[in-house]
């Protein structure tokens, strides 16, 4: 039988979905305002309604499960909605779910690290109703810029090198996003009012004020450079090439019934759980557990991040030297080290949380970059239904760490006490949360690799066929299966001669 040789087979729309620097940075930057937000959302929520609102642990727990919750909701919805929605306003499906998402998130976000300017001396569960409608809001903003933005990566190349890079440019950005905020809010609680209270207190309420406004200004002005400089294919160029590459659509149903779907829905979860748990009780840990200043709840996740930030600067050759699945394990042995830095540090030794933190933030960008990577891989061309695979992936995302979270607040052994009253358990339990929590997802994940180490991940190259002048088919020896080829046209194959018989 005749085949191809491999290394000469690739698309033209390979070559010229390779972008230049503008393009890279335009989309790099659509994500910013969801990154700082959320930066403020899993960093302080807990922290801001406990001890500056005065929520209990369980209503604090309860208000972050009605986001992640709505989140968890919204996502696959939104992602199915977008793969149907019709470009006929001629801005491009994606971008204009993206637009509606901007205008929700600047709309509802500011209003839920504010105090509730109508109400005054009311009981918590009044404020938890108060706060709920802002924050479903704003999840669902957060969740249709989220998709929007993560299912233009394979519309914008089919390149998997350049996948991996667009990944890497966007966690780049993620990381300089909790870096802003970071150090915002550690010049806010370090030398603006109440720079003598070593705890967060109410009166540390406008410091989360000036700290949102300056979050959203900021996210603002990254959307419009996004909107400005990112060109979304039109429809009618992806149903071209597809068109012409003939291979079988993939729909929903079709993604339900691969069992590799689920297994990279697996890691995405456990990725997810590593870096957001985290994120939400390291602030807990300093203050509870360690006694640390309150400026330190913005300086030990900026260690994380700006060591984050470091090595996704290296990601992209590390993954195409070592393969997605090495790097993702590699990065699981980091997350270990930060779990088990945690578990033996003593009190009197503090500042070694640094090093933790740096752990942390290799392994988790590692692990986050590398199985966004794996995404893409997944959908491979099925462009078409790229919205719903991220919404999948970010459904088990969200309802995982919401229930995670709800958890952790209601078998805390001071669950129903508020901030006013002490309670002596929060250090050894913080401790255990960030030694176990992370360290249970990242065996889960572990696991769920070792079932992958055999299983080939979808490649932009396979399952083609080529043709030669007389019309006879070669086929690709890495089609997924002879008898039911999937095909392309010879014109659109670049250096795919010479055949090899």
């Amino acid at each position: 039988m005749a085949t191809i040789n491999e290394g000469k087979i690739r698309s033209k729309n390979s070559y010229q979905s390779k972008l230049d620097c503008r393009q890279r940075f335009s989309f790099g930057v659509g994500h910013v305002l969801n990154d700082l937000c959320a930066s403020m959302w899993f960093s302080y929520l807990l922290v801001y309604m406990h001890s500056v609102i005065g929520f209990s642990h369980i209503h604090a727990g309860i208000l972050m499960l009605i986001g992640q919750v709505a989140d968890g909701i919204c996502t696959p919805i939104i992602g199915y909605e977008s793969d149907r929605t019709a470009d006929k306003c001629y801005y491009g499906r994606r971008k204009s779910w993206h637009l509606l998402g901007v205008c929700c998130v600047i709309v509802s976000y500011a209003f839920v690290f504010n105090k509730c300017f109508v109400c005054s001396a009311v009981t918590a569960w009044p404020l938890l109703i108060y706060y709920t409608p802002f924050v479903i809001l704003f999840q669902f903003g957060w969740a249709a810029t989220q998709i929007s933005h993560l299912s233009l990566i394979p519309e914008l190349t089919d390149d998997e090198n350049e996948r991996v890079g667009l990944n890497a440019i966007r966690y780049a950005f993620t990381v300089i996003s909790n870096i802003y905020v970071y150090l915002v809010a550690f010049m806010l609680l370090r030398f603006h009012g109440g720079k003598y209270r070593s705890t967060i207190s109410p009166a540390d309420a406008a410091n989360f004020s000036y700290l949102v406004g300056s979050v959203l200004g900021i996210g603002l002005i990254a959307a419009i450079i996004f909107h400005v400089g990112t060109k979304e294919k039109r429809q009618h160029e992806i149903n071209c090439r597809t068109t012409q590459e003939r291979y079988k659509k993939k729909t929903w149903i079709d993604w339900l019934k691969s069992s590799l779907f689920y297994r990279v829905a697996v890691l995405y979860m456990c990725s997810r759980l590593i870096v957001n748990i985290t994120q939400v009780y390291i602030p807990l840990y300093v203050i509870k557990t360690l006694h640390l200043h309150k400026m330190h709840i913005a300086l030990v996740p900026l260690t994380v991040y700006v060591s984050g930030f470091l090595v996704s600067l290296v990601l992209k050759p590390i993954n195409y030297h070592l393969g997605r699945k090495i790097t993702f394990f590699l990065a699981l042995v980091m997350c270990g080290g930060f779990c088990c830095c945690i578990y033996l540090l003593p009190a009197s030794h503090a500042y070694v949380v640094y090093a933790g933190a740096t752990m942390l933030g290799v392994g988790g960008t590692s692990l986050l970059v590398t199985v966004l990577s794996m995404t893409a891989d997944l959908i491979s061309k099925n462009v078409e239904s790229g919205a719903f695979v991220y919404g999948a992936m970010s459904f088990t995302d969200k309802l995982s760490n919401g229930i995670a979270v709800i958890i952790i607040q209601s078998i805390h052994p001071c669950a129903h006490m508020f901030a006013k009253d002490n309670c002596a358990n929060s250090a050894a339990y913080y401790r255990s949360v960030l030694t176990y929590v992370p360290g249970g997802a990242a065996a889960v994940a572990f696991l769920c690799l070792c079932t992958m180490m055999y299983t080939k991940m979808p490649s932009t190259t396979d399952d083609l066929i080529a043709y030669d002048d007389g019309d006879n088919v070669r086929t690709n020896p890495r089609s997924a299966g002879i008898n039911d080829p999937i095909m392309i046209n010879d014109d659109l194959l670049e250096e795919a001669r010479p055949l090899v018989f």
